[in-house]
C-alpha cells in the first residue's frame, strides 16, 4: 500500500524552479485584478444607469459570470473559439471577466452603502454627476469594498493555477512537472500550496495596511 510522506529535501531544492513560474502567476493575477476592477466600475456605472434595457444586460452579464465556473470558461476560450488564442492570453481574458462580475457587484454594494446624504451634498453644491462620484463617492465606497476586494484578490491569486490545464508555466504547473518527474506529488503539491499561502498572506497584509491607512484618514477629517 502506498502511503505517502513528504520529502524535504527534495522540496528545499524544488523552490528556485517552483519560483521560476511565479512571475506568470503574479502577473496574472495583477492584470487580471486590475483589468476586472476598471471592468467592474464600467458594470457598476452602466448599472445606475436609467434604461431598463442597459440594467437587464449587465444583471445577465453579471449573473452569467458569477455562476459559470472558471475552468469552463478558460477551456471555453482556448479550446472552444474559432480561432485559439494564445494561452496567456486566455487566461488573462477568463480571470478578468470572471473577477469583474464579483468586483462589479462589490462596487455597486459599496456604492449603496453610502449614504444618500452625500449625493444629495454634492449636487447641492452644483458638482456634476462625475466629480461627485470622482471626488465624493467613490473614495468612500473604495473604503467600504477593501476586505471584500481583498477576498477576490486571493481567490484570483489561487485560480490562476487552473492556467496550467492550458499549459501556461506557474509554480502550479511547475510542481506538476516535478511531481511527474520524481513520482512525488504529495510533496510538491505541499509546497506549491506553502507559496499560495506566504501570496494569500502577503495580499491579507496589504489589505490590513488599506485599511489602517483609511481608518487614520478618516479619523482626522473627522477631527
Amino acid at each position: 500500500m502506498y502511503i505517502p510522506t513528504l520529502d524535504f529535501s527534495l522540496m528545499w531544492e524544488s523552490i528556485p524552479y517552483l519560483l521560476t513560474g511565479l512571475s506568470y502567476t503574479i502577473g496574472i493575477a495583477v492584470v487580471s485584478f486590475l483589468g476586472g476592477n476598471i471592468l467592474g466600475l464600467m458594470l457598476t456605472f452602466l448599472g445606475l444607469l436609467p434604461q431598463p434595457m442597459i440594467r437587464v444586460l449587465v444583471r445577465g452579464y453579471l449573473s452569467f459570470l458569477r455562476g459559470v465556473p472558471a475552468l469552463v470558461l478558460l477551456f471555453l476560450l482556448y479550446f472552444g473559439l474559432p480561432y485559439q488564442l494564445p494561452a496567456l492570453a486566455a487566461a488573462i481574458i477568463c480571470f478578468t471577466l470572471t473577477s469583474s462580475a464579483f468586483i462589479g457587484e462589490i462596487y455597486r454594494g459599496s456604492i449603496a452603502g453610502v449614504d444618500r446624504g452625500q449625493f444629495d451634498a454634492a449636487y447641492a453644491l452644483g458638482l456634476s454627476f462625475s466629480k461627485t462620484m470622482r471626488l465624493i463617492i467613490l473614495p468612500q465606497a473604495f473604503r467600504i469594498s477593501v476586505p471584500a476586494l481583498s477576498n477576490v484578490a486571493m481567490d484570483l491569486l489561487k485560480g490562476t493555477s487552473l492556467a496550467a490545464m492550458i499549459t501556461i508555466p506557474d509554480i502550479f504547473q511547475k510542481a506538476k512537472i516535478v511531481g511527474g518527474r520524481t513520482f512525488d506529488y504529495m510533496s510538491m503539491y505541499v509546497l506549491v500550496a506553502i507559496i499560495y499561502w506566504l501570496l494569500c498572506m502577503g495580499i491579507e497584509t496589504g489589505q490590513k495596511r488599506l485599511e489602517r491607512y483609511f481608518t487614520q484618514r478618516y479619523a482626522g477629517v473627522m477631527k
